[in-house]
């Protein structure tokens, strides 16, 4: 199994830059196809009707893998009240297990699901080839579809490990299709998934946000022996104001600790205004977090941490971080190490553009982050 390798300069805002290499590295993207139309995008509405557009030549032309990634990656600057945004996620889902048939066929992979609350989490099952060397509970972050965990799922089952990839609350279709936001409390969930399959001994992986929801879930659950966390991502407040300026930083987290409403809230709708990513970050945030207004939203983001319990977690870490992550700066991962004071060991990948895996989980060169996860299994 191979993975796409390479950084590549497609577009001068570095957000739609990282999600058009993340198109084409994860997600099945042709590289000049996707180059060809990154110049004609400068608002999100650009970005829907040109991928769009390029799902349905792909699709016109069965080049299916192309038509998936186009369609799953069309929707994700939408706005979360466009019929559009779950239209085209089915779309793309429906195409996904339709191309992918006789991965279930030949029962390579399980699909399932198990009870959380009102809802029901997806999971997908990939079991050992050959003597099994440990069992995997995998999954992803913020605006994670697990389907795009696909590849690497089957990976590690290569290599020796019974996988379990799961969507959990605000992920996927648990969040497009069921309507349930996040929640901080990822134990939860985990705990679900942990019951239902009766699993223990486990590795948890969590990618991007799931750097932060996988140390939670370890912090309270013993039946997780070790921890991955595939993104630094100690407090997801204090990521989102790291890159003011240190003045702006304190005067923001002055107005949230005085709670002023008010004030926030006027601040965030007029940058909401100006700028299509803000305006994505807060709505699609507000909506995926179940926060009425940004402020609510803001105030909510501080929930999400794994400072406060990191004391708790006694396992085995494994930190992976990119040098050049635009999200979160490489050097937050001494706060994280700092906290995880009660660790049986803490290791910290730092990667480097040289290795094409400086940017935000290793998407340059995904297989390199996966034979670290191996590499560090098999000396712990």
């Amino acid at each position: 199994m191979t993975f796409q390798k390479g950084l590549y300069s497609l577009h001068p805002e570095e957000n739609y830059n990282f999600q058009l290499n993340r198109l084409v590295n994860w997600d099945g993207g042709d590289l000049e196809e996707v180059r060809s139309v990154a110049g004609m995008i400068h608002t999100n509405s650009d970005w829907k009707q040109q991928l769009i557009r390029l799902g349905d030549r792909a699709l016109a032309q069965e080049r299916m893998e192309n038509a998936i990634a186009y369609y799953r990656m069309s929707e994700f600057f939408m706005s979360d009240d466009d019929p559009d945004k779950r239209a085209y996620y089915k779309k793309a889902v429906d195409l996904f297990y339709a191309y992918y048939a006789d991965y279930f066929e030949d029962h390579t992979v399980e699909r399932f699901s198990v009870p959380f609350e009102e809802v029901q989490l997806p999971v997908l099952l990939a079991r050992s080839r050959g003597a099994k060397k440990g069992t995997i509970l995998f999954h992803g972050g913020n605006d994670s579809y697990f389907e795009e965990l696909f590849f690497p799922m089957l990976y590690f089952s290569e290599h020796g490990y019974d996988v379990y990839l799961f969507e959990g609350p605000g992920q996927g279709g648990v969040l497009r299709e069921q309507g349930k936001p996040f929640t901080h409390r990822w134990e939860q969930p985990v705990g679900a998934i942990l019951d239902a399959c009766h699993l223990e001994d486990v590795i948890l992986i969590g990618v991007s946000l799931g750097g932060m929801l996988a140390p939670r879930a370890a912090a309270f659950d013993r039946r997780i022996s070790h921890v991955v966390a595939w993104s630094i991502f100690p407090n997801f407040l204090e990521i989102s104001l790291y890159d003011l300026p240190k003045p702006a930083r304190l005067l923001f987290s002055f107005l949230l600790k005085t709670k002023q409403r008010w004030l926030i809230n006027r601040m965030m709708y007029s940058e909401m205004k100006k700028d299509p990513f803000m305006q994505w970050v807060f709505s699609h945030g507000m909506y995926a977090y179940d926060a009425p207004t940004p402020y609510a939203y803001l105030r909510k983001l501080n929930d999400f941490q794994m400072m406060d319990v990191a004391p708790q977690i006694t396992q085995d870490v494994l930190l992976l971080h990119g040098k050049q992550d635009h999200f979160i700066h490489w050097s937050l991962y001494s706060e994280v190490v700092e906290q995880l004071k009660n660790a049986r060991s803490i290791t910290v990948r730092l990667f480097t553009q040289q290795e094409a895996a400086s940017n935000h989980c290793q998407c340059g060169n995904t297989q390199l982050a996966l034979d670290t996860i191996l590499h560090w299994l098999a000396t712990v």
